[in-house]
């Protein structure tokens, strides 16, 4: 629901985003209690008479109903049976007001056994001899539980493996797929996920593990210090979804204040979440915490493209807002064609875990075909050989804002726009922090002496972008903050043959890169394919020589400031300085750092470079029409300084400009 206009609201083609909320009118409440012991299915779904079942409630539920869940754990999986009529009438599964109230996809098991008649020894046999048949008493401690049949259900995810039901995309060469092959259920000590191992030995080599049966009817788990599991919650995974329609296309639903743990979904395509609209447009998914969804938390597009496209068929129209999405294995949001989406408030951490970046769906967030999203005021945190956000093909009219990208370990790039040819996107007052980029050390050839000066194209095996894309033209990048990128902080290449059906290549080209703060990138700040591309404004800080290039025509070149201005006619109004930031991601906070040192190889730099020391004689810059506020959301106008904030002056810290930022003890 609206109360007022927001500048952040305003999509780059000048339009407010469609906002479609309404007052929820609810004519009927149900409320689900597990906890009460007069709790029955055969209850009216009263207060005083509450349904004990998910599923009971859901049978029940009609255009504008509004299903109160009290607190507890759920283990089943919540299948809306209907939906609502329109943005006035929805149906509503709402955690009741201070209740706790969790979907798991898993379920307790007891009855272990102390595991024998597997080769443990084999460590001893055949690695680094630590141990031997002669040494003394093992005091490892091999655990296992059969599986009970009933409990799956027609699911059995410790028979099923991860690798995506598509594997077109698969480039096998270059990938590990030893995580692919593992099996999509998982084993929970106290809620924490044990690690799967490919081998029954390698229970010996680390604590905290488990190995599943080729049939997939028993495990085998080691638990840290060797315990007895007899003192600790152990749970596995049963489900493959803890919120979704048995049948798609079911829509106006909103789900408020409930947490869902343990999903045992595969690898997408296709994009099933822990939550799942499964197809349906218009869901509002609000205040939900997801946790340890083995592959996707949350899908809310076409789930994947080999569906035939229906004929007037609404693909998205949703919201996400205001949840936590935690340790993701794949994808935290994941959407295909998923047009008008708000996604905002929302913390994504920990997404990436199961190394399978290469199966190309891999990110934060993950959408395809984005037109006039709105995607705001966002953290991102400690994603892991994934991109925090994907935007993939056919992106129209989409802005990105006041969003925190924070930590890429391992990460390729914190954004990445692809083969985007056709209207504008804008991304504009984001902090990207610290992408440590993602290669093989080995595969960077050595350069003895001057070789590497007479180099012909830049080397792509040291990667680490703030900001990459491919074959996409007319984006609008302006007033972010772009820090500590192991190589550049903006990185374009054109995608001529990738055209498909009637469509043209992409080229990369009527770029605008506008008012930000590029700080401390490893090779470069902006690097474009073509002079046909914009730069003015910008704030280069701490940067080493050349870190402004155009690939194209060849030769390369490598600038600074003053050539990129005097061949180029580029960033008139740029500065090169001598400061920087230092950006806590703990405490959430963000200092003006004035350092005393001086750069490498340049004798007086503050005259021959023109280098500003003092950030208070940083040129002002006018922002760009479609970038209307500062990262607090208050107005952007007149002169301004660079980057995403109104002042240095006092510490910055992001939980004044995003609910989201929360900090984790």
């Amino acid at each position: 629901m609206r109360y007022e206009t927001e500048l952040t609201d305003i999509l780059p083609d000048g339009t407010c985003f469609d906002f479609w909320e309404k007052q929820a009118e609810h004519d009927r409440t149900l409320y689900v209690d597990i906890s009460d012991p007069a709790a029955s299915d055969s209850n009216d779904g009263s207060e005083e008479a509450p349904f004990k079942s998910l599923k009971r409630a859901a049978q029940e539920a009609r255009p504008g109903t509004i299903v109160y869940i009290k607190s507890g754990i759920y283990r089943e999986c919540l299948t809306p049976l209907m939906g609502g009529t329109d943005s006035g009438h929805m149906i509503t599964y709402a955690a009741y007001p201070g209740a706790e109230v969790i979907i798991r996809a898993s379920e307790e098991v007891k009855n272990f056994k102390r595991s024998s008649g597997w080769k443990l020894e084999m460590v001893a046999e055949f690695s680094s001899g630590t141990r031997s048949a002669e040494a003394a008493e093992d005091t490892r401690r091999i655990w296992k539980h059969e599986l009970d049949p009933d409990m799956f259900r027609g699911y059995n995810p410790f028979c099923a493996v991860n690798i995506i039901h598509d594997r077109l995309f698969i480039e096998y060469a270059k990938t590990d797929m030893t995580t692919y092959l593992n099996r999509r259920g998982c084993v929970y000590c106290d809620g924490i996920p044990l690690k799967q191992v490919a081998l029954y030995h390698m229970l010996g080599e680390e604590e905290n593990t488990y190995w599943v049966e080729a049939n997939g009817q028993t495990i085998h788990f080691r638990l840290k210090g060797d315990e007895d599991p007899k003192d600790h919650l152990i749970e596995i995974s049963v489900r493959e979804q803890c919120i979704a329609p048995r049948e798609p296309f079911i829509s106006y639903i909103k789900i408020k204040g409930i947490t869902c743990e343990h999903a045992a979904n595969g690898g997408p395509v296709p994009q099933r979440g822990a939550i799942s609209a499964f197809r349906g447009h218009h869901w509002i998914i609000e205040d939900c915490t997801v946790n340890y969804s083995n592959t996707v938390g949350i899908d809310i597009g076409n789930e994947c493209w080999h569906h035939d496209r229906i004929e007037g068929q609404i693909i998205g129209h949703s919201v996400i807002r205001g949840c936590e999405i935690n340790n993701s294995g794949v994808c935290g949001i994941a959407g295909l064609f998923a047009e008008n989406m708000l996604i905002e408030d929302n913390l994504i951490e920990g997404t990436g875990w199961q190394k399978m970046e290469l199966s190309w769906e891999a990110g934060g967030i993950k959408l395809h075909n984005s037109v006039n999203g709105l995607i705001r005021r966002n953290v991102f945190r400690d994603t892991f050989r994934a991109d925090h956000l994907w935007l993939d093909c056919g992106n129209e009219n989409t802005r990105i804002t006041s969003n925190i990208f924070l930590n890429g370990i391992e990460q390729r790039e914190a954004i990445f726009i692809e083969c985007t040819k056709d209207g504008v996107n804008l991304i504009d007052n984001n902090v990207i922090w610290n992408v440590e980029g993602r290669f093989d050390p080995k595969a960077v050839p050595a350069e003895p002496g001057s070789s590497g000066w007479y180099k012909l194209a830049e080397n792509e095996a040291v990667n680490g972008y703030g900001i990459y894309c491919e074959g996409t033209d007319r984006l609008i990048i302006a007033h972010n903050l772009i820090g500590k990128c192991r190589h550049s902080g903006y990185y374009a290449k054109p995608v001529g043959f990738r055209m498909g059906g009637m469509e043209r290549g992409g080229t990369s080209r009527k770029a605008k890169i506008m008012n930000n703060i590029f700080y401390d990138c490893g090779e470069a700040a902006i690097v474009f394919p073509t002079p046909d591309n914009e730069s003015e404004g910008n704030l280069y800080l701490c940067l080493k020589g050349g870190y402004l290039r155009i690939m194209y025509p060849a030769p390369e070149v490598c600038l600074d400031l003053k050539t990129w201005q005097e061949f180029y006619g580029m960033d008139k109004m740029g500065d090169y300085a001598w400061f920087g930031f230092e950006l806590d991601p703990e405490e959430g906070t963000l200092d003006l750092k004035i350092r005393g040192d001086e750069p490498v190889n340049a004798p007086g730099p503050d005259k021959k470079f023109k280098l500003k020391r003092d950030p208070g004689e940083i040129n002002k810059v006018s922002a760009p029409e479609s970038v209307n506020c500062c990262m607090d959301g208050n107005p952007r106008s007149g002169e301004s300084l660079p980057g995403p904030f109104a002042s240095w002056n006092e510490k910055i810290r992001f939980s004044e400009f995003t609910r989201a930022y929360k900090i984790k003890v």
